[in-house]
């Protein structure tokens, strides 16, 4: 079982002004062979997002972690600069994938900024904040998170 840390970022969400839908959702679409042993949520902030993302991954006590929440245009998101900040490798196809795949339900997919990187052993994937883009990100990604998982932890060889 491969432990998940899901990460909200949302400034209402973490004042308790409206619950926490995608982050939800993101732990009810997990596939087998993934269980959320972490799940933040946080205001939308720099040092604190970068900082548990590094500590997630510095202490090994994460395979994979999925954020929901900015993402966008807006001045207050910041996810993909944390996220950057923490990485130590870049994994550009799953962002482009989330990306391309995205744009056949809307064309605001191309606004997304999201990224995807590693830290140590863990693998971090930005999603949206909206619940239908995180199901619709999910569906996307799904298939591959165990093969991902199974490389970065060395069960498999890459390929």
């Amino acid at each position: 079982m491969y432990k998940t840390a899901v990460i909200t970022l949302s400034d209402r969400a973490y004042s308790g002004e409206y619950e926490d839908v995608s982050g939800k959702i993101l732990r009810s679409m997990l596939p087998e062979g993934f269980e959320v042993t972490e799940y933040i949520v946080l205001p939308d902030c720099y040092e604190r997002l970068k900082n548990e993302l590094i500590r997630l991954c510095d202490n090994g006590s994460c395979t994979l972690i999925l954020t929901t929440g900015g993402t966008g245009l807006a001045p207050g998101d910041i996810t993909p600069e944390a996220t950057m900040a923490a990485a130590e490798r870049n994994v550009p196809g799953i962002a482009e994938a989330l990306r391309a795949g995205s744009m056949k339900y809307t064309k605001k997919a191309m606004l997304s900024r999201g990224v995807s990187v590693i830290r140590k052993n863990t693998l971090i994937i930005n999603l949206p904040g909206s619940p239908k883009a995180v199901r619709e990100s999910m569906e996307i990604i799904s298939d591959v998170l165990l093969h991902a998982a199974d490389i970065l932890s060395g069960i498999k060889a890459d390929g």
